[in-house]
């Protein structure tokens, strides 16, 4: 896809999301829009994955780590062509399969349950190591929430990446700056990041998490390496990113709009839309 189509298929999937959440009444929007310019680079012009074989074993594998973001991931897929898009109508409900938290028994193309912040890329360290052992070629990404990084669960599967030369794992960082109770520095500072990742030799990208070109030129760079290191990108973001009024407010990590607020926000998301398909 071009830059173009990427912009619309990134507002198409944030206008799903926002449909999820405020269906469901519940979940957590602010770090599901600020990620999904980069899952929807990753997944439609990155990633090695067939809608139609969800389970190739020569597959990429992606593993949600921030798992309370499953409206992204959720979005992508149904977007990539894993299953209907009518199916995220029950997302959080009773009588579907589209739980709050990324689940891999019934939803086609989840690689991983996930929703207890740092074990996600511990999971996404091991699927890379049984690459290596296996002799296969597919390549493991994961993203990371960056108040996840103050977990001690991620070092420990930093360092065992590095250990077992995992040049085939890619971690994404997605950098909005604030979680559920306020910023990363006033709750617990986690920078320099990039300083951090390498001391445990990795090699250490950065990138504006909102420019759907370079985070092409980015992902590319990460598979690049043949050094034995695993990489980590450090994407720059914005939490709410394409709701004005949810942009850079903690407040909306893990709130449903209500009916007037979600009016405003596909007003919004819609105008842009139709700006960029004309």
């Amino acid at each position: 896809m071009d830059k173009k189509q990427l912009a619309i298929t990134a507002t198409k999937a944030r206008l799903l999301a926002l449909d999820m959440v405020h269906t469901a009444a519940s979940g957590h929007i602010g770090g599901s829009l600020s990620a999904l310019d980069a899952l929807t680079v990753l997944y439609f012009n990155k990633m090695r994955v067939d809608p139609s074989n969800p389970r190739s074993l020569g597959r990429d594998r992606f593993v949600l780590s921030k798992g309370h973001c499953s409206p992204a991931l959720y979005a992508t897929l149904a977007l990539r062509g894993f299953f209907p898009v009518e199916a995220c109508k029950l997302f959080r409900s009773i009588e579907g399969h589209m739980s709050g938290h990324a689940e891999m028994h019934h939803v086609p193309g989840v690689d991983m349950s996930t929703g207890s912040l740092g074990q996600g890329i511990s999971v996404a360290v091991g699927m890379a190591l049984a690459g290596k052992v296996d002799a296969k070629d597919y390549r493991v990404y994961t993203l990371l929430g960056d108040g996840e990084c103050q977990e001690g669960q991620v070092w420990e599967a930093a360092m065992a990446a590095a250990k077992y030369k995992l040049d085939n794992l890619c971690a994404i960082i997605d950098h909005n700056g604030l979680q559920i109770d306020g910023s990363n520095d006033e709750v617990m500072p986690i920078m320099p990041l990039d300083k951090k990742f390498e001391a445990f030799n990795w090699n250490v990208l950065t990138v504006n998490g909102h420019d759907y070109e370079a985070l092409d030129a980015v992902y590319d760079r990460a598979a690049s390496f043949n050094n034995g290191r695993p990489t980590v990108i450090i994407m720059e973001t914005i939490k709410g990113k394409g709701v004005s009024y949810m942009e850079n407010d903690p407040g909306w990590h893990g709130k449903a709009p209500n009916d007037e607020q979600y009016a405003l926000a596909v007003a919004e998301l819609e105008a842009y839309l139709k700006e960029l398909e004309g």
